[in-house]
C-alpha cells in the first residue's frame, strides 16, 4: 500500500467520527427519511373507565390515523383528560381497549402536562435530557438534547437553570424533553393552558411547525376552541363521557388567528359544546 492510498484511508475513516456536528447532521436526515414514518395510529374500542361508582368515560370508540392532529375539547368533568391518560398509559381502562400500530412500544408515547414539571436543581441541558431515558447513558446524549433545544429556539439557554426562565420558555424546555426521543405519539394535556394569550400564540406556532416537521401522531386536551381549529386535522367534542361531536377542520394551513373560516368553524364547536347560539 502506498502512502498516498494510506493517506486516504485514514481521511475516509476520520470522516466517520460521531464528532457532534456529524451526529446532528444524521439526526435532522434520520428525521427527514423517517417523517412519513413517524406516526402511530391508535385505535380504542368499547372504552369505558369508572373511579369507583363515577363513571367518567361510557363507551368510546375512535380510530385515529398515524400522523393526525387531533384536539379534544369538552366541558370541565367531560372526561377529556382521562380519555389522554388512559392512551398514554398513565391510568387503565375499566373495560375496553386501546391498541397502536403493533411496532409501537411505550416509550415511544410521551406526555407533556400543563406544568413543565422541570428539575429545579437540574439545568436546562439536563432537563431535556432526562427525556432520553435510558437512552441517556449513550454518548450522544447531550448532542441530541442540544438538537431538541434547537428545535424549540432555546439553544442558547442550555446552561441556564429553570428557575431564571420565563413561563414560556419552561413550555419549551418541556416540550423539547418530550420531543428529544422522537415519540410517535404526543399526548398534550392543556400545555398552554397556563401562558398569557401572546406566548400561547406563540407556542401554538411552535407546536404546529415541530409536528409538522416530525410527523408524529399528536393528541391535544384543550379548553380553547380556538386553539383546537388553529393546531388540528380533527376536533372531537366530549360530552358525559361520549364522543358527541367529530369535526374535520378543514381549512388549509398555514392558518391565521380570526380568520374568517376558523371564527365559523369555533362558533359552530361553540355551539355543540353550550348548545346555544353564541
Amino acid at each position: 500500500m502506498t502512502l498516498q492510498q494510506s493517506l486516504r484511508i485514514s481521511h475516509a475513516e476520520a470522516q466517520r467520527v460521531e464528532t457532534p456536528a456529524n451526529v446532528k447532521r444524521e439526526l435532522a436526515e434520520q428525521a427527514r427519511r423517517s417523517h412519513s414514518k413517524r406516526g402511530a395510529a391508535l385505535t380504542i374500542r368499547g372504552l369505558r373507565k369508572a373511579f369507583g361508582d363515577n363513571e367518567v368515560l361510557r363507551g368510546i370508540d375512535l380510530h385515529i390515523p398515524a400522523g393526525q392532529f387531533v384536539a379534544i375539547v369538552g366541558q370541565s368533568g367531560c372526561g377529556k383528560s382521562t380519555l389522554l391518560r388512559l392512551i398514554a398509559g398513565l391510568e387503565k381502562p375499566t373495560t375496553g381497549t386501546i391498541s397502536f400500530s403493533e411496532d409501537t412500544r411505550a416509550e415511544d408515547i410521551r406526555v407533556m402536562f400543563q406544568e413543565p414539571r422541570l428539575l429545579p436543581w437540574a439545568g436546562v441541558l439536563s432537563n431535556v435530557e432526562v427525556g432520553l431515558g435510558r437512552d441517556r447513558q449513550k454518548t450522544d446524549a447531550k448532542v441530541r438534547a442540544e438538537h431538541a433545544l434547537g428545535e424549540v429556539g432555546l439553544a442558547d439557554k442550555r446552561d441556564q437553570w429553570p428557575s431564571v426562565l420565563s413561563g414560556g420558555q419552561k413550555q419549551r424546555v418541556a416540550l423539547a424533553r418530550a420531543l428529544v426521543s422522537h415519540p410517535r405519539v404526543l399526548a398534550l394535556d392543556e400545555p398552554l393552558g397556563a401562558l398569557d394569550a401572546l406566548t400561547r400564540i406563540s407556542m401554538q406556532g411552535l407546536l404546529n411547525r415541530v409536528w409538522a416537521d416530525q410527523g408524529f401522531t399528536s393528541i391535544l386536551v384543550t379548553h380553547d376552541v380556538s386553539e383546537a381549529v388553529a393546531l388540528a386535522d380533527r376536533v372531537l367534542v366530549i360530552e358525559e363521557g361520549r364522543i358527541a361531536h367529530d369535526i374535520t377542520v378543514d381549512i388549509p394551513r398555514p392558518r391565521q388567528h380570526g380568520a374568517a373560516d376558523q371564527a365559523a368553524l369555533e362558533g359552530e364547536i361553540l355551539r355543540n359544546l353550550l348548545g346555544t347560539d353564541v
